[in-house]
This record gives structure tokens, C-alpha cells and sequence, in this order.
């Protein structure tokens, strides 16, 4: 009969080689990304990179983390610009691969943060379809009707699905009537042949980087039919022909001065028995019943 002694010792080492066992599968060996590092990646890359999706504005980073060493990837995050002006080759064939477009710095971000994104890069490569693959939508041609719904959402005449405010807000594009678009961000008339198509506008759209933009878009995001719906419109503005909206400043001057006009009329107006004089009134009412009386 087995002792007692034996069969805790067999136990315990059972339960090491099945520890073992899952600690030697991808994945298990690392920790999981946190949720900080995640919206991260979600705010500040998923618009020029995907994971799995395809190259954007930047590379597809699956499997970066094997075609790179953990050292340099964390170094590159950090600060693109240093390394590049360093002279790197890998850093100026990413360049060249990028059309001459450069990855910014991103501010806040430091070696622990950088690390993290490297270990988050290597568990979703990981995964047979990644979260980070890219917003789908759909490739059908695009029709009329969604340049026509394209552009009431970029104008605020259809809402979001989310609550998020109209692009117009903050943006332009060439044919907007009246006082034109927003200048508070760049023109939109030809954001789509600058960022080469559909797919990476789209990733744009679906997480705006901006600093403006991300406070807000982070929690009221647009789902695909209104992303697609706005790369038609923005297609559709590129095929102009125009370089950017027209200026709308004397528009503007002029609309604000008529408009300070108006209120003046109108506030007269409202108010025509409003006290006017304290004086006038004083001086000139003897006078009136003084030629009053005289005349009766």
C-alpha cells in the first residue's frame, strides 16, 4: 500500500509539470495587458497601425516583436524622430515604406509604458484574429445615398449614434454652404487622397488621434455604417478637385457685423418705452405746458 508521504509527493509533482505544461503555451508566460495599456494603443496607434489588419499610415505590427528586438521596438516608441535621425537603417526603411510619413512622438510616454506596448503587440499577435485587426466595414461600392447620409452627419443634420458632436464643429471641407466649416482643425477635402483610400481613413475615423479628439471620441466612438457613410462624403470631396475650403473670414466679419446691426434694431424695438434721459424731460415738459397754456 502506498504511504501517505508518496502520494503527496506524487501530487506535487503532477501539479508542477502541469503548471509547467501552461506556462510553456504563448501567452501564459506573460502577463495579460492591462486595460490602461489597451485604451492606450486604442487612442494613440490604432489609427496608423493595426495588429493582423494590414499596413495603415504605419505598418502591421504582428509579429513585430520577432522581427524587431524588444530593446529597439521600446527605444523606437519612445522617440521615432531620435532614431531616425540617428541614421538607423531599420528606422529609414520604415520611412521609405511609409511614403516619407514619420510616426510622432507621443507625449506622456515613458520606458514602462513603452515596454508594456511591446508585451501588448506580442499577446495579440498571439491571437488568431486580434482586437486590434481593424474596424470593419464594408468594401461594397459606395453610393450616392451614403455621400448624401455622409454628408448630414459631417454637417450635424443626422445625429450620431453615439451623442458625438458634427465634424463641422471643428472641420471644413469645399462645398459647405454659408459660413462654411469649422478651423479649429484641418480641412477635410482632401484627407482621403492624403491618407490613401478607404481602410486607413476609416481606421482614423474609428479612433481619431488628435488631442482635440480623443477626450471625445474615446467614449462616444461612430459605429462602421457612420464611418463609411463619412469616407464617402470626404471621397466624394476629394474628387473636387479643390485643395482646401474656401476662406470663410469676410464671411464671417461681415455675418457678425449684421448680425450686431439686427440685435441693436431689435432691442429698440422691444424697448422704445424704455427710460432714455433724466434732463431732457426736466427742461422741456415746463416748456410745453408754458406754450400750452399760452396758446389756450
Amino acid at each position: 500500500m502506498e504511504s501517505p508521504v508518496k502520494r503527496t509527493v506524487a501530487s506535487r509533482v503532477a501539479a508542477m509539470l502541469v503548471l509547467c505544461a501552461f506556462l510553456s503555451v504563448p501567452g501564459w508566460s506573460q502577463s495579460q495587458p492591462s486595460e490602461e495599456t489597451t485604451q492606450f494603443f486604442r487612442q494613440n496607434c490604432a489609427s496608423c497601425h493595426t495588429i493582423g489588419g494590414g499596413p495603415l499610415a504605419g505598418p502591421d505590427l504582428k509579429g513585430a516583436h520577432e522581427r524587431r528586438e524588444a530593446k529597439w521596438l521600446t527605444a523606437f516608441i519612445q522617440n521615432p524622430k531620435q532614431i531616425i535621425d540617428g541614421g538607423d537603417p531599420v528606422a529609414a526603411a520604415l520611412v521609405r515604406d511609409a511614403r516619407g510619413v514619420v510616426m510622432p512622438t507621443i507625449p506622456g510616454i515613458d520606458a514602462s509604458l513603452a515596454e508594456k506596448l511591446v508585451a501588448l503587440i506580442a499577446a495579440e499577435s498571439a491571437l488568431e484574429r486580434s482586437a486590434f485587426a481593424g474596424l470593419q466595414i464594408s468594401d461594397r461600392a459606395l453610393t450616392e445615398e451614403d455621400v448624401r447620409q455622409g454628408e448630414r452627419l459631417f454637417l450635424g443634420r443626422a445625429a450620431f449614434a453615439s451623442g458625438a458632436p458634427p465634424c463641422i464643429s471643428c472641420h471644413a471641407v469645399e462645398g459647405i454652404a454659408g459660413l462654411g466649416g469649422g478651423r479649429i482643425g484641418p480641412d477635410l477635402t482632401e484627407v482621403y487622397a492624403r491618407l490613401e483610400g478607404r481602410k486607413a481613413l476609416a481606421a482614423w475615423l474609428s479612433a481619431p488621434p488628435s488631442p482635440v479628439m480623443q477626450p471625445v471620441f474615446s467614449r462616444q466612438g461612430l459605429d462602421s455604417d457612420e464611418v463609411l457613410a463619412l469616407v464617402a462624403y470626404l471621397k466624394d470631396a476629394a474628387n473636387s478637385g479643390a485643395a482646401q475650403a474656401a476662406p470663410n473670414t469676410l464671411k464671417l466679419v461681415l455675418g457678425g457685423v449684421l448680425g450686431a446691426l439686427a440685435l441693436l434694431v431689435l432691442f429698440d424695438i422691444v424697448w422704445r418705452k424704455r427710460y432714455r434721459a433724466t434732463r431732457r424731460p426736466l427742461v422741456h415738459l415746463p416748456r410745453r405746458r408754458v406754450a400750452a397754456e399760452i396758446h389756450s
